[in-house]
């Protein structure tokens, strides 16, 4: 049996059922849709706090200028700091976030700070896509460049090699 995934998979089982319904009129039986049991950890940590998140990233656009680009950091750093305690990386809003800063990094050229949070999201990509994953084989090959480009060759080719 193939499945194709029609939507983001990194989304809780009752929303990606609401999306797929409202785009597609029909409903998933497939072995993720079936298998809630990852949903209590992508929404981990206090509800206040990831809906906070959640909103932030919901309303990150895509930013054009240098300025922008700082924009987007100083409010992840921001809201990544003020809830370091009471998110985990794994839940979905929180990973979004570190996405949303190493991207954020990345522009601005800030290549340290990029591997830091893209370091952050290892786990939760080998968490949430299994085996071999396109999205997961994207965010290897990210962090593994960047930790290339300070000079951290062991740690790069394991990271690619994964």
């Amino acid at each position: 049996q193939l499945t194709i995934s029609y939507i983001e998979s990194l989304m809780p089982t009752s929303e990606r059922q609401k999306q797929l319904m409202r785009q597609y009129c029909f409903e998933c039986d497939c072995p993720l849709c079936q298998n809630q049991e990852k949903d209590a950890e992508k929404l981990a940590g206090e509800e206040h706090a990831w809906k906070e998140v959640k909103d932030a990233v919901n309303e990150v656009r895509y930013p054009k200028s240098k300025e922008e680009w700082e924009q987007v950091l100083e409010r992840c750093q921001n809201l990544l700091s003020s809830n370091m305690d009471r998110l985990p990386d794994t839940n979905i809003y929180q990973l979004k976030m570190l996405d949303c800063a190493m991207d954020a990094c990345i522009n601005l050229e800030s290549w340290e700070e990029a591997l830091y949070y893209g370091s952050r999201t290892l786990e939760p990509y080998r968490l949430y896509y299994p085996g071999f994953h396109p999205l997961k084989a994207v965010q290897l090959m990210r962090v593994g460049k960047l930790q290339y480009s300070q000079d951290m060759f062991p740690e790069a080719l394991e990271t690619l090699k994964q």
